[in-house]
């Protein structure tokens, strides 16, 4: 027995603002393990070799970059859980541009410390990028990147890959991989320092890369700091004579935060340098856009949501231009990050700004924690980073491309290893994309558009099928495709499709004829998954026709064909099912109708009154859990429960509901309501799916004065559903007395 006397108060939500910030912070500090660990390898990819005396500048470049691209992007970006950093691709051409200048500098023997060059030219750099991708989303010409060949995309992107696991050995020996230091690597304790990075970038592809937790990369990581310092002690090598060796990093000096724009900077800046570095300049903003853009496609469909391609163009540029300003490099928006965030239940615009802030907090920490960090774990890290991108793009792609394709790409990786990304650029863009993306582009992906109303199937119907279909045929929308369809072409399909699905709001199933179509590509699927989830979304079927085998297997490779899409060889069979549907959906309306009138004649006693009440009613759909009305609102309507059931709900303790009765098909609710047009004293919710006729007030005062009889009718059913309900009250208030 409980006692009366003791009353338990349920514990006090949460505040959901306060519940979201938590959220956001939680999903933000478990992306700023990424950017902290990122962070490191990055500025000692990009300040390596000669420029490693001035690792600590470059560790304060690397974390304000990070802190002012997850800034800026979180406050403006239309996705507001992106979190913006340098990116591999990104740091890795960065890194490239740097060893340029320093490279001309030496040759032409300049005393000149490299720290001011180096940091106005990636200021310059960063700044430039900054414009151009504004430029890009201001004109629009962002989604040019669309046009792009796959295969030139992945060539670009795989050769990041291969010069970061170059870079990656650069940081662990100290050596440039070149054919005149080939003979350096054969030192044993330089072979010992790579088969433990190596060791390292596998233990990570075993555990961190399948299971992707936020903070398994910290903990392998400081469990390689622990195993390498217990390998020193139980070795007796001391740590100093570590360093010596090469094993760990020398320590920085505290990170130094320094503005590169000084007049004397600028006048013994090497400028003769600069046509030289104008094709890894090119690289910078080319693969800094590209990977905006990818990037947040990529999120578009981990997550399921529609960015704006132009302001993450615009937003990103504002960033890179400020973050150049302040002496940094060039970053993106990051796909592994932001998915991380969004994992962790990471939702809005302060999870970038956690970033930002654990960011600025590494400006302090950073340099006395490296001077710890064995060069095998960071270096075993960009080891994983590369070799990974170079899988992506060298062996998985190979699933999705053609021969044709696939070759190429492995041709532009190696001519920008080799010759560097000027001949990429030339022979990458230029070939790939004027003799493919500009010829294709031209013809337009679709023939001709119908509907169902104007063209239908070769099967003879009745007359009354004929005149269902014609007031219904607009439930079938068909589009005829031609030419090659690729990541350009299919993008423009995809615009045309939202645009037809917002004008045509009775579609339910849209066609697509591919019979004059001669291809698709493998980047076209992204453009149809798109395509799929906004027809899911409205309840719009797709119908697939004439679709070859090999456009059929490209799509089936990104799982388009599933659930929501049919496939059917002919169009004219296509129609005949579509139009069996619509007869099929008419005729349980029109049986759904017939209920109705043989309720009503029942209720009124006279199918002519029957008749006129339906003619005065309309017809609503709610789903389960749907609110129908709530209470407090003018009660300015009566609902007759056709089909389903609803419950009456009325406020109790902790702002929760309680049903008090539930009302099933031939039903009716608000009656006295309507009648005395009080508020509504209850709220009315669906329990399941339901088809409710309601009844209004305009509708049963012009009753009341054009049909007195029929009036007297629903008045008298009123007063006879008013007694049934207070007889049932008295009987229940007479057992609860006992």
């Amino acid at each position: 027995m409980t006692d009366p006397a003791i009353i338990l108060s349920p514990a006090p939500r949460a505040n959901p603002s306060l519940k979201r910030a938590l959220n956001d912070i939680l999903g933000g500090s478990a992306a700023s393990v990424l950017t902290v660990t990122f962070g490191l390898s990055y500025a000692l990819l990009i300040f390596a070799g000669p420029l490693s005396p001035y690792l600590s500048y470059g560790i304060t470049a690397t974390f304000v970059s990070s802190a002012v691209l997850a800034a800026i992007v979180a406050l403006g970006s239309s996705l507001p859980f992106a979190v913006a950093a340098p990116d591999s691709s990104t740091a890795a051409v960065t890194g490239i541009l740097a060893a340029s200048l320093v490279e001309r500098i030496e040759a032409a023997n300049l005393s000149t410390p490299l720290l001011s060059p180096v940091l106005i030219t990636l200021g310059l750099s960063t700044v430039l990028t900054g414009m151009v991708l504004c430029g890009l989303g201001l004109t629009r010409m962002g989604r040019a990147i669309r046009y792009v060949p796959y295969p030139v995309v992945g060539g670009f992107l795989g050769a990041t890959g291969l010069l970061i696991v170059m870079g990656a050995i650069r940081v662990i020996t100290d050596h440039p991989v070149q054919f005149t230091t080939l003979l350096r690597f054969t030192n044993t304790t330089t072979l010992l320092e790579l088969g433990a990075a190596c060791a390292m970038a596998l233990v990570l592809y075993l555990t961190w890369h399948r299971s992707r937790s936020p903070f398994g990369l910290p903990i392998i990581l400081v469990a390689g700091v622990l195993t390498a310092h217990l390998a020193f002690w139980v070795t007796g090598v001391p740590l100093g004579e570590a360093r010596a060796l090469g094993w760990t990093f020398q320590p920085p000096p505290q990170a130094a935060f320094m503005v590169p724009w000084h007049a004397d900077a600028l006048i013994h800046y090497p400028w003769f340098a600069v046509p030289d570095l104008l094709g890894n300049l090119v690289a910078v903003i080319f693969v800094t856009a590209s990977s905006t853009l990818f990037n947040t496609t990529g999120i578009e469909v981990a997550v399921h949501r529609e960015a704006n391609l132009e302001r993450e163009l615009n937003v990103t540029g504002a960033a890179n231009m400020l973050t150049g300003v302040l002496g940094g490099y060039a970053g993106c928006v990051s796909i592994s990050r932001s998915i991380l965030n969004f994992s962790s239940g990471g939702r809005g615009r302060l999870s970038g700004l956690t970033v930002a802030a654990m960011s600025l907090l590494m400006l302090a920490v950073a340099p006395d924690l490296l001077g710890f960090i064995p060069k095998f774990v960071l270096g075993g890290l960009l080891l994983y980073l590369g070799a990974d991108q170079l899988h992506k793009w060298i062996i998985e792609s190979r699933k999705r491309l053609s021969k044709l394709e696939y070759l190429s790409l492995i041709a532009i990786i190696a001519i920008i290893v080799v010759w560097g990304f000027v001949p990429g650029i030339l022979i990458g863009v230029i070939i790939g994309c004027a003799t493919f993306a500009f010829s294709a582009a031209r013809v337009e992906s679709i023939k001709y558009s119908f509907d169902g109303s104007e063209y239908r199937s070769s099967l003879d119907r009745s007359r009354d099928d004929q005149e269902v279909l014609l007031a219904h045929g607009g439930k079938i929308q068909g589009l005829n495709l031609q030419s090659y369809l690729f990541f350009g072409s299919a993008n423009r399909l995809y615009q045309h499709v939202k645009r037809l699905l917002q004008e045509r709001p009775e579609c339910r199933y849209l066609l697509f004829d591919f019979k004059l179509v001669t291809g698709v590509d493998s980047s076209a699927a992204y453009s149809f998954a798109q395509i799929k989830r906004s027809a899911r979304d409205l309840g719009v079927e797709l119908i697939l026709v004439h679709l070859s085998a090999a456009a059929e297997k490209v799509l089936r490779s990104s799982d388009f064909i599933g659930e929501g899409v049919t496939i059917i060889p002919e169009l004219d069979h296509a129609l005949e099912w579509c139009e069996n549907e619509i007869i099929s959906q008419h005729q349980d309306l029109a049986q759904e109708e017939a209920s109705l009138r043989d309720w009503f004649a029942r209720l009124l006693e006279s199918e002519s009154d029957a008749d006129e009440l339906i003619r005065r009613c309309q017809r609503i759909e709610v789903t389960a859990g749907e609110i129908i009305v709530r209470a407090g609102d003018p009660a300015d309507s009566m609902h007759f429960i056709l089909d389903g059931r609803v419950g009456i709900m009325v406020p109790a303790d902790d702002d929760r509901t309680t049903r008090v009765r539930s009302l099933g098909r031939y039903t009716t609710i608000g009656e006295m309501g309507l009648v005395s047009q009080a508020p509504r004293s209850a709220t009315i919710q669906a329990e399941v799916d339901s088809v409710l006729y309601v009844l209004n007030t305009h509708q049963f005062d012009e009753i009341k004065e054009e049909d007195p009889v029929l009036s007297h009718k629903l008045l008298t059913y009123f007063v006879s559903v008013m007694a049934e309900r207070l007889t049932f009250a008295n009987r229940t208030i007479a057992v609860l007395r006992r």
